[in-house]
């Protein structure tokens, strides 16, 4: 089955692993890299530049970089990687880039932000992230940065929206025809990010608050609102946002299912997608690597979603989004 997953974090792995080699291609640590994603018949994967808090640094084999610093040498990574094995994978910038590329019998990478601290208050430092090729940003993770107030226990801050920037930022990424990705921010961004949108937005890696009840998932409400505006979110892997309790460490393909499901009875088929959140994520992961998706594809069989509802949610659904987002 083909499919596109929305969110991994394996480019900042690779760097925090060995910086001097960076193999996308095979490794034994990643659960992604582009053998097992041709191995899994995979579309196209979003492969997010996290940007790391400074307690993070301390894992990391190689010495700390700038925000800049940092985002550079992971699109080098991902450019120098596909370009290395372009009998395999191309960048793509766009949805009609993703078709060409998959008629060419390729797969196709796309660069995005996960949390824009490095926009740091400056519209130019937004048309710089797409120059290079962004096309989706979260707009937080989860600390206050200059565009708004992330998802927190607090609410206070969850309530709590967008910055006057972050309007503008919003706005801004909209016309460029970057994604604005509202996983991680508050409730009050995201209904600010709604009020401004007159394109889809996305919730990158985000399940079902009703399911699960950590604030990083998104109420029935959110769900609903996401789908009136033509935007979607992919179901996360991680199994805190999967299960009832948020502290149990199990994540199944069932689960998954069933979020996916819930988020079709709220938003519509139009609303669901994937994002996988791996080599972001931890716990007994039963999907621990691209080369295991099938699993979710049959679970989703097993639930009763047709193969044309799955191929909707598997791909479609992104691909819809990225082009009505760049109109």
């Amino acid at each position: 089955m083909k499919y596109i997953d929305m969110h991994c974090d394996t480019l900042m792995s690779l760097l925090f692993h060995d910086p001097s080699a960076m193999n996308l291609y095979d490794n034994d640590f990643t659960s992604i890299s582009l053998k097992k994603m041709k191995e899994a018949g995979q579309k196209a994967q979003f492969f997010a530049a996290f940007m790391p808090v400074e307690k993070m640094w301390d894992q990391a084999a190689g010495e700390k970089l700038s925000d800049w610093e940092y985002i550079e040498t992971l699109h080098k990574c991902l450019t120098d990687n596909v370009d290395s094995h372009r009998d395999l994978i191309a960048m793509a910038y766009s949805a009609d880039d993703i078709d060409a590329n998959d008629k060419a019998g390729l797969m196709s990478a796309i660069f995005t932000i996960e949390d824009s601290r490095a926009v740091d208050g400056s519209l130019d430092n937004i048309r710089k992230l797409y120059d290079m090729g962004v096309r989706a940003c979260s707009l937080t993770w989860n600390g206050i940065n200059c565009i708004g107030y992330p998802n927190s226990l607090d609410p206070e801050i969850m309530n709590h929206g967008l910055t006057e920037f972050g309007r503008d930022a919003v706005k801004y990424m909209q016309e460029l025809g970057i994604l604005v990705d509202v996983s991680h921010l508050s409730e009050g961004g995201f209904y600010d990010v709604a009020s401004l949108s007159d394109r889809p937005f996305i919730a990158t890696h985000s399940n079902c608050r009703s399911l699960s009840p950590h604030q990083r998932n998104l109420t029935d409400d959110q769900i609903r609102v996401l789908a009136d505006h033509g935007g979607i979110t992919g179901v996360n892997f991680c199994p805190a946002f999967l299960n009832e309790d948020v502290e149990c460490k199990d994540s199944s393909a069932r689960l998954m299912a069933v979020h996916l499901k819930h988020m079709v009875q709220v938003g519509g088929i139009n609303t669901a997608a994937l994002g996988s959140d791996l080599d972001g994520i931890s716990g007994n992961l039963e999907i621990d690597g691209s080369d295991k998706m099938y699993l979710l594809f049959d679970e989703m069989k097993k639930q009763g979603f047709t193969e044309a509802e799955i191929e909707q949610i598997a791909y479609q659904n992104v691909e819809r989004v990225m082009r009505e987002a760049q109109k």
